[in-house]
């Protein structure tokens, strides 16, 4: 189960809205080990495009850099699907190269830029294999 505070994925799904319709993706940063996501780090789509993101190498290696240099790890990978349902499609299954993040989809499909319906759905791929996990959101974390 993905445990995320409110505000966190109200920042997920604002980005999402911004970027449509190109696809948008980011990072939530967390402490080693807590499986907790508190630190919200909206990426460019490289890509720019509505049906494909891809992450700047730069911008990933500076990421890593700095979660390293905090002890963080990614906890929440995600992006949007402006066209189509949030499910991860094989391309993303291909790029899921982090077995113990949360990776987070959005579907702006009926919404786009606007207020509005939108699909918020979590899931944990390993080994090419998908399994959707329930989202839990919190006002905040517990101490």
């Amino acid at each position: 189960m993905l445990t995320l505070t409110r505000e966190l994925r109200d920042r997920i799904v604002a980005h999402a809205r911004a970027d449509h319709p190109d696809e948008a993706c980011g990072v939530i940063a967390g402490p080693a080990g807590t499986d907790r996501p508190e630190r919200f780090v909206p990426m460019l789509n490289a890509a720019r495009s509505p049906t494909f993101y891809e992450f700047d190498s730069t911008d990933l290696l500076k990421l890593y850099r700095e979660m390293d240099d905090r002890d963080e790890e990614p906890v929440v990978i995600y992006h949007s699907h402006t066209a189509t349902e949030a499910y991860p499609s094989r391309t993303d299954v291909s790029y899921a190269g982090e077995p113990g993040a949360h990776y987070v989809l959005v579907s702006t499909a009926e919404c786009g830029n606007d207020e509005g319906p939108y699909s918020f759905r979590s899931f944990r791929i390993v080994d090419g294999e998908i399994t959707e996990e329930e989202v839990q959101i919190v006002d905040s974390y517990a101490p």
